[in-house]
């Protein structure tokens, strides 16, 4: 065996050992009593986020199922106000059409009337001479 040259069998068995120092290692830091201790609290921990994820989850899904009512409301609200408006500017323009009318027949009733004293006056006229 070369130094600056290892062979493939040097290269397995540095692997191997490396492989079964990290084995043992962590064979030994699971049979720790203190491990144990470890592994309870961040259990705890683990569950103390989960549970506190959950939380902020159904206050995100509350949250958003309360602005989805209110956006409701608020199409609902302005569905109604459109509805006001154009009865309103359906009222206003049959009112208008009736004034409109009214004005016609006022204007009609009145040249009606002059065209009836021209008449009377032509007649009036005619008889005295």
């Amino acid at each position: 065996m070369s130094k600056h040259f290892p062979t493939f069998a040097d290269r397995s068995k540095a692997s191997n050992d490396a492989k079964a120092a990290l084995l043992s290692k962590f064979k030994q830091k699971v049979a720790e009593p203190v491990n144990e201790e470890e592994r309870k609290a961040k259990l705890a921990e683990a569950l103390a986020r989960s549970a506190k994820r959950e939380a902020a989850e159904e206050a995100r899904r509350a949250r958003v199922q309360a602005e989805k009512e209110q956006r409701t409301l608020e199409a609902e609200l302005k569905r109604i106000e459109a509805e006001e408006a154009a009865k309103k500017a359906a009222e206003d323009a049959e009112r208008e059409r009736l004034a409109e009318i009214e004005r016609k027949e006022i204007l009609e009733a009145e040249q009606k009337a002059r065209r009836d004293l021209r008449y009377a006056q032509r007649k009036a006229r005619a008889g005295k001479r």
